[in-house]
């Protein structure tokens, strides 16, 4: 039996640490904070519980084959519900549009809301993002990936490479395959999805909706954070040693690997593999001192951070007529968005697109109440050369602000909260370690950028990285995917 120590305990880290110690390996894992979760964290005041991360579960079949692979059925664990119909927009022209939960009924609601065969134009574009999940799905996603080379040798041929198209963007696909205005403001959207600007997020990911629509939106009864404490509870059931409040000061590293960890109290864990779920530029900046690594440094230094988030968690007295547990309000100009989150001077967004999670779930809420998780997209916390989070009286003002436009776009709440608390990227950067609070680690904003995240393998024999930062990239099924493709590194114990 050997060691293996996973420095941190996101849900990446949770899933890799379950599957190792499935495996053979005695397993350690190190949180820095009080729980584990990541990003997938919950707050609870006067009977009222927010789910403060993810709010959205797809492909929860890569949570069925982790939990089965280790040992468990996570339906017997967990009761995982469709969302139908899976989210609700509203246009700055007052149109709405529900989309539901099943593909096929998608092209009918986008006609009849849009009109002017709108509904077949996305049925085109969807049967080819189709073809491109075949392409980058299974192949790219739950395989080790490293470099432009090993991209390239999944496309078997120029028509592959040709539907790849990296030097194609999202905006472009809306430009050229659908005509309606809003509907290209639909397919945009997902580009926050991966914490990117649809105008440079590589064409390839119109495979975020297909996927959405395909798999369909799910949602955990009591909150998403279930799963994450589900994780936790197979850990222990697998006798990994899970310790929080321990914070990861230095991997320590030797001519011939990687040698074990160093915590913030002096303490020194020694073991030959170890797995860093944290945020890669943290772990090659900050953990590291060794020189094989200063070339994914460098690569690291050359991306764009992804987006952060400004949230509202808002205790609502009564209920919302025609509620719904995820709804979307747009601006009527959304360029104005990414212009203030990835330009070269950084600004709270003015008019922001404003998603709004409301499960119709009692577990959340005291009767007669709605326990309401907002979120706008934000630049990350960056006092030196953008915004500072933390000067005094920004949060507040922002969160009036962000009021208003609910009630400017017909969901006036002002009148019905009980409480509101505030959570900046700032707050996210200091309970995650996310580095500026950036969402998605880094961002997928160039060719690049989207398939081509760290590798899960360092220059360092031993060393491996999982969870949103590295490949494949960030989102519940992702960093799970992430796991999977560590533990087939790193292999049995005794391999």
């Amino acid at each position: 039996m050997s060691a293996v120590v996973v420095v941190g305990g996101g849900m990446g880290g949770l899933a890799c640490a379950a599957r190792l110690a499935a495996g053979g390996h005695r397993v350690t894992v190190l949180e820095r904070s009080a729980s584990c979760g990541g990003k997938l964290g919950t707050h609870t005041r006067d009977g009222f519980t927010f789910d403060t991360g993810p709010s959205l579960l797809t492909l929860p079949s890569v949570y069925r084959e982790l939990f089965a692979a280790t040992g468990a059925d996570l339906d017997e664990l967990v009761d995982i519900v469709p969302v139908d119909p899976a989210c609700r927009y509203r246009f700055a022209d007052g149109t709405e549009l529900a989309v539901p939960h099943e593909r096929a009924a998608v092209p009918d609601a986008l006609e009849a809301a849009f009109g002017g065969g709108a509904g077949q134009e996305w049925r085109r574009l969807m049967c080819d993002a189709e073809r491109l999940w075949g392409l980058v799905g299974e192949p790219v996603l739950r395989r080790p990936l490293n470099g432009t080379r090993d991209l390239l040798r999944h496309a078997k041929g120029v028509r592959d490479l040709m539907a790849i198209a990296p030097w194609r963007t999202l905006r472009g696909t809306g430009r050229r395959r659908l005509t309606d205005p809003r509907a290209r403001m639909l397919l945009d959207r997902y580009a926050t999805y991966a914490g990117s600007d649809p105008r440079r997020l590589p064409a390839v990911l119109s495979v975020v909706p297909f996927v959405e629509q395909e798999f369909g939106a799910w949602y955990v009864r009591g909150g998403l954070r279930r799963l994450g404490d589900a994780l936790v509870d197979r850990l222990v059931a697998l006798g990994v040693d899970v310790r929080t409040g321990a914070e990861v000061t230095a991997i320590e590293t030797g001519p011939a690997g990687v040698r074990g960890v160093r915590l913030a109290d002096g303490e020194r864990l020694a073991a030959p593999v170890v797995v860093a779920n944290a945020d890669a530029a943290h772990v090659y900046d900050d953990l590291l001192d060794d020189p094989r690594t200063r070339r994914p440094r460098r690569a690291l230094r050359r991306t764009q951070p992804s987006l952060a988030g400004f949230v509202l968690l808002l205790a609502l007295r009564g209920t919302t007529p025609g509620p719904s547990h995820h709804r979307v309000l747009f601006p009527a100009g959304y360029d104005a968005e990414f212009d203030a989150i990835f330009g070269r001077c950084p600004r709270p967004v003015e008019d922001p697109t404003v998603y709004v999670c409301a499960p119709a779930d009692p577990q959340l809420h005291p009767p007669g109440c709605e326990a309401w998780f907002v979120l706008v997209n934000a630049p990350r916390h960056d006092p030196a050369a953008g915004v500072d989070w933390t000067a005094p009286g920004l949060a507040e003002r922002y969160a009036d602000r962000v009021l208003e436009i609910l009630a400017a776009r017909g969901v006036d709440v002002r009148d019905r909260v009980l409480w509101r608390e505030i959570r900046t990227p700032a707050d996210l950067e200091h309970d995650t370690g996310a580095p500026g609070g950036a969402i998605y680690g880094s961002s997928s904003n160039g060719p690049r950028a989207a398939l081509l995240r760290p590798a899960n393998a360092t220059p360092v024999p031993g060393l491996y990285l999982a969870g949103g930062s590295a490949h494949p990239g960030g989102g519940l099924p992702l960093v799970a995917m992430s796991a999977e493709i560590v533990a087939g590194l790193v292999g049995p114990a005794g391999a």
